[in-house]
């Protein structure tokens, strides 16, 4: 759809290197500058689907300027500023090749682990007689491991110490910033009548040497939200909760026969759908931050975003 912002191909000034992931485009300049792009692709099941999604690339950007400012008190993050709706530019890091993953609720991941039969994950034990989306007594770290290619890996804090993926004490210390992080963020959800259930945290090191917080967080496609409201009878009863997600994208693929796996195709999707998915993005957005989405003029987007970003650079 022309309305929204797909592949990018900029050459700003000082541009060394340009890469494209799943949804984000990165553009590293001279000067320790990044340039991160949050397009309006959307991916399930490690697959991009073939439209684009107006605005989701703004409210996921968004999301994550208003959730960096609300915690930058605990840690350095690596904005500098947001000089688009779609585009953070930031401070380049040398990545830790971990996603620190971490879990209030069992869902999810852990959930399918536990329903197994499994009562460790990541070399973290689950408590006995846990039914799905219960509370877990204390949060728990489950690492993963980034993979260039495919799925993450799970990983345990013993294996990445072991096999010299980080150094011990690097990891103590972002150990301690994902459990402030996410108290932060559990205390910002509950002011939302929210709960926070689980979310990822990613960290480099700048030229500096100092850590800091990098990427997105917070946002719908990082992190699963419950609704507080009836969390409690929905769990007595044993229904399923009410989530602030992706989800629902799945749960249309998933309808319409598409799961990622092989031989399957994947469907159409009319633009009333790509439609009610975009309206659903700005309802996250609103639920989330409590602020009013504030569309974005996406007439002529890649234009717009060129400008803004070489305004800011100049």
């Amino acid at each position: 759809m022309s309305n929204t912002l797909g592949t990018t191909n900029f050459n700003f000034p000082g541009q060394l290197n340009h890469y494209k992931g799943k949804v984000r485009e990165v553009y590293t300049l001279e000067n320790d500058l990044v340039v991160m792009v949050a397009s309006d692709r959307i991916s399930a099941f490690d697959y991009i689907l073939p439209k684009g999604i107006p605005y989701k690339g703004q409210v996921l950007n968004q999301i994550a300027e208003l959730m960096l400012d609300a915690t930058s008190d605990i840690v350095p993050n690596w904005k500098l500023a947001t000089p688009d709706p779609s585009v953070t530019v930031g401070k380049t890091c040398k990545v830790f090749p971990i996603e620190m993953v971490i879990r209030g609720y069992l869902a999810g991941h852990a959930w399918r682990e536990y329903k197994t039969g499994k009562r460790m994950l990541c070399g973290v034990p689950m408590p006995d007689g846990m039914e799905e989306n219960d509370k877990f007594p204390e949060p728990i770290i489950t690492p993963a491991t980034k993979a260039e290619e495919g799925h993450d890996e799970d990983i345990s804090r013993e294996e990445i110490i072991k096999q010299g993926i980080i150094s011990e004490s690097d990891y103590v210390q972002l150990e301690d910033y994902t459990r402030k992080l996410f108290h932060r963020g559990t205390e910002l959800a509950a002011a939302r009548d929210l709960i926070l259930v689980d979310t990822k945290y990613e960290f480099g090191r700048d030229a500096e040497g100092a850590i800091r917080l990098i990427d997105e967080i917070h946002t719908p496609d990082s992190s699963r939200y419950f609704y507080a409201d009836g969390y409690a009878e929905r769990q007595a009863k044993g229904e399923k909760q009410k989530q602030l997600s992706k989800e629902f994208v799945r749960e249309w693929l998933m309808e319409n026969g598409f799961q990622g796996l092989e031989g399957q195709t994947m469907p159409y999707m009319p633009d009333e759908f790509v439609t009610l998915v975009s309206d659903r993005y700005i309802e996250l957005f609103e639920n989330i931050t409590g602020k009013p989405f504030v569309k974005g003029d996406i007439s002529g987007i890649e234009n717009r975003v060129e400008g803004n970003v070489l305004g800011w650079l100049k």
